[in-house]
């Protein structure tokens, strides 16, 4: 068995900066944050160099869209660091604090309802980057889904955004078709032609907007586009699926403070070593809906 030289103490330095050791080497994993899950062909580029040069040759991909470059060496991790840097590539992504932003593909996606790589690198710049010093109770980590089809989880991050669509219904326009457009296309059955006239159970309806004139007549629309907030999620150990805030944000700005509103209370009220789902519960789901958007 190889003899380790790297002290802890400089593990745990170094694992502030995003390396993380490899089992059994003084060797490192360099975690190369990507803002959202998006790099350029350049920094694809400089990323494979580096990893040739510093690394082993081997690159992975972390579940937070961020890259790891096997292999590294102790003593080559700085200058590591100072290649990635040439384009614009930093490292980090640990510790208890605003983790790497996740994103789904929304913005190219045929059921995108955002721009969720534009949002998401918002929430990159304005999160992880200027809370990046904010130490909190434990990692606090944030989804961007462009809609109800939840392909990065976000009701089991800390904080999660799904787009919205929520239809506008003109029942003076409904025909009450027997094979009715609208109500084929709803993929959660929500909506339904009674007496005549379609009906839309907005208990049901997951505002995916696949409806939205689809009815020949024009009876549905696109009526709202928004933002929906969940809080509270977390994977791993303990599975806690957030719960959505009790309204539709159909201003990206109110969204984002809503979501730094979180945050802020999870950064104040919440014990050493806790996850947000436990703050949530302790203090009582209700009485931080209000403190969020009361």
């Amino acid at each position: 068995m190889a003899c380790l030289t790297v002290s802890k103490e400089d593990e745990r330095r170094v694992k502030a900066l995003g390396f993380l050791s490899n089992k059994g080497t003084d060797d490192f994993s360099g975690r190369v944050i990507t803002v959202n899950g998006k790099i350029t062909a350049a920094q694809t580029k400089c990323i494979a160099e580096a990893a040739e040069k510093f690394g082993n040759g081997n690159v992975t991909f972390t579940t937070r869209m961020t890259v790891e470059v096997q292999g590294i060496p102790y003593e080559k991790i700085e200058e590591f660091r100072a290649y990635i840097a040439r384009e614009g590539l930093v490292t980090g992504g640990t510790g208890a604090k605003v983790r790497p932003v996740v994103s789904c593909k929304g913005t190219t996606c045929q059921y995108g309802l955002i721009d969720t790589f534009a949002l998401s690198e918002e929430i990159h710049h304005r999160f992880f980057e200027g809370y990046g010093d904010v130490k909190l109770p434990h990692k606090f980590k944030i989804a961007v889904g462009g809609c109800p089809n939840n392909c990065v989880k976000p009701n089991l991050n800390d904080v999660g955004i799904i787009g919205q669509c929520v239809p506008a219904f003109d029942e003076e326009k409904c025909k009450g078709c027997k094979k009715c457009a609208v109500a084929a296309v709803c993929p959660v059955k929500a909506c339904e032609v009674v007496d005549g006239k379609l009906k839309i159970d907005e208990e049901a309806c997951i505002h995916c907007g696949r409806c939205r004139d689809k009815c020949y007549f024009g009876a549905t629309t696109e009526g709202v586009r928004g933002y929906k907030i969940y809080i509270g999620g977390r994977w791993g150990k303990k599975i806690s699926h957030g719960r959505a805030l009790g309204k539709v944000f159909t201003s990206k700005e109110e969204a984002l403070d809503v979501m730094e509103k979180a945050m802020l209370l999870f950064r104040d009220k919440g014990n050493p070593g806790e996850r947000f789902a436990e703050t949530i519960d302790r203090l009582g789901f209700e009485n931080v809906e209000k403190e969020l958007i009361g």
